[in-house]
């Protein structure tokens, strides 16, 4: 009796419209896929995430970035649920199915990318999304994912000192910045390891807002922001 009345109810609730729970679960990613990520007028970031990335890589730069006036941030993944390396995971607002016009796309590091670095369909996305992207940020082994295609050749660039001499065998085009906490050459911002993601993306806020709002920002969040672009300090611990 308790089934017949189950059953009953499911097909009253499928010919009402609702669905039921694992239809939603299976339709959710393809709603992914299609939707317009950003709202119109905001200044556009979009942040990839894989799984195994780095989270300081990610939420440092987040952080100082989203204080930004009218910035609007944005997760794009392979899938829906990332996990990060330290444990915690994210939920993506968009998919890698997709590209998306963007005006800063930030690519964080983490071990992640050492697998990530021969995935021929990540390579070819980023290729594309590059192209619809104002301005690319890396922090971290980031920039590997950058050097696995030609889009740093011929630019200054730099990456995490303790990666550094595996980040630069994947390409050697690119003039490589061995003591830099982060390089801007073109519309490529690449930064050093982990809390150098913080100091490039404030370095980021100066650019577009200038200093004040930069200081504001430090100040906001209480970070001691190290402002000195050609002087990582860990280059020499790592060399």
């Amino acid at each position: 009796m308790q089934r017949r009345q189950f059953i009953k109810g499911a097909s009253l609730m499928l010919a009402a419209g609702v669905t039921a729970p694992t239809l939603q679960a299976k339709t959710s990613s393809q709603s992914l896929a299609t939707a317009t990520p950003f709202t119109e007028g905001k200044y556009r970031i979009l942040a990839l995430v894989f799984d195994d990335y780095e989270t300081l890589d990610l939420h440092g730069p987040v952080e100082m970035l989203g204080h930004m006036p009218n910035a609007e941030i944005k997760l794009v993944a392979a899938k829906e649920i990332i996990k990060s390396y330290q444990g915690p995971r994210v939920v993506a607002d968009c998919l890698t199915t997709d590209t998306y016009d963007c005006d800063l796309l930030l690519i964080p590091g983490g071990l992640g990318t050492r697998t990530l670095v021969s995935d021929t369909g990540m390579r070819q996305w980023l290729i594309k999304q590059i192209a619809c992207s104002q301005n690319v940020f890396t922090v971290c082994t980031g920039t590997a994912l950058l050097a696995m295609t030609s889009v740093l050749n011929g630019r200054k660039a730099t990456t995490n000192k303790m990666a550094f001499e595996w980040v630069t065998s994947l390409n050697d085009n690119p003039q490589w910045q061995p003591r830099a906490r982060w390089v801007y050459d073109g519309k490529f911002l690449t930064s050093s390891g982990v809390s150098a993601g913080t100091d490039a993306a404030l370095f980021w806020v100066k650019h577009l807002h200038g200093e004040q709002e930069a200081r504001r920002i430090e100040t906001l969040t209480e970070y001691n922001w190290n402002q000195d672009a050609n002087n990582d300090p860990y280059a020499v611990v790592h060399k």
